[in-house]
């Protein structure tokens, strides 16, 4: 499974970003609502841990959910993620972060792709499960190149994004309980090879960076802070709410709010 070998060279090229910092660097805070990168960190080694309990132990799935509810009672889930990962941080955390990615990579890697496993809200194929974790890990490490004031050099592999974005245009607006307004958009987008990347076959049109776009439908930028071309009513409306990821609508940063330190 191609999306599983994906999760991990982007776990890889993270780790490298994080190699030279030392343990007080951890601390600095991000754009992302002020989380250090620490709390970063915490969060995807967090749900590395459930995303592999769901695939390879039910039961255990289960006391990890009722963990978290418990913990995050009137609480901030970095708060959380700190106890659970016994205030686990800095150097430490990076190594067992990186060794958690590598060990459950070959696991999803050979596993059946259409496989169901349980999840925080409808249980989801295992296809699904992982691709998650790839757009999680690319979104939230995007708020510690910011802060690190490093550029990112994206590759094809946020093609995973892409399709997550093209595949809940219309959960983007049931989510807050509105009709899409009309046919997806069409997309134009250039791949970090310089491949275009063609979706959909709406009147209006998407077109520019690849990773703009999925930068956009991870809610790490505001289209305003982007270079892309938005042409029509229907585009114009999707990429101000576009949400990619699970959960609650969450609107997107304001313009100028995630920018690269």
């Amino acid at each position: 499974m191609q999306q599983a070998l994906d999760f991990q060279d982007e776990s890889e090229a993270i780790h490298a970003l994080l190699s030279p910092l030392t343990d007080d660097d951890y601390t600095k805070p991000t754009l992302f609502k002020g989380w250090t990168i620490d709390e970063v960190l915490r969060h995807l080694h967090v749900w590395n841990i459930a995303a592999d309990l769901a695939m390879s132990d039910a039961e255990a799935f289960s006391a990890f959910l009722g963990h978290m509810a418990a913990g995050i009672r009137g609480g901030r889930l970095p708060d959380f993620e700190k106890v659970y990962l016994e205030d686990l941080s800095g150097i430490a955390l990076r190594d067992v972060w990186i060794a958690q990615v590598r060990a459950m990579t070959p696991c999803f890697a050979a596993a059946d792709p259409k496989a169901r496993v349980p999840w925080v809200g409808p249980e989801m194929s295992v296809i699904s499960s992982i691709t998650a974790r790839l757009m999680e890990t690319w979104a939230h490490a995007q708020a510690v190149y910011d802060a690190l004031g490093v550029e990112r050099v994206d590759t094809d592999r946020i093609g995973n994004i892409v399709r997550l974005g093209v595949n809940t245009y219309g959960w983007t607006f049931k989510n807050r309980k509105e009709d899409p307004p009309g046919s997806m958009p069409r997309l134009r987008l250039t791949a970090p090879s310089g491949v275009i990347w063609e979706y959909g076959e709406g009147d209006d049109l998407i077109e520019g960076s690849a990773s703009e776009f999925c930068q956009v439908v991870t809610q790490c930028r505001n289209i305003g802070d982007t270079s892309l071309s938005v042409q029509g009513p229907v585009a114009t409306r999707w990429m101000a709410i576009a949400q990619c990821f699970a959960g609650p609508p969450q609107d997107p940063p304001p313009p100028g709010a995630r920018h690269r330190s």
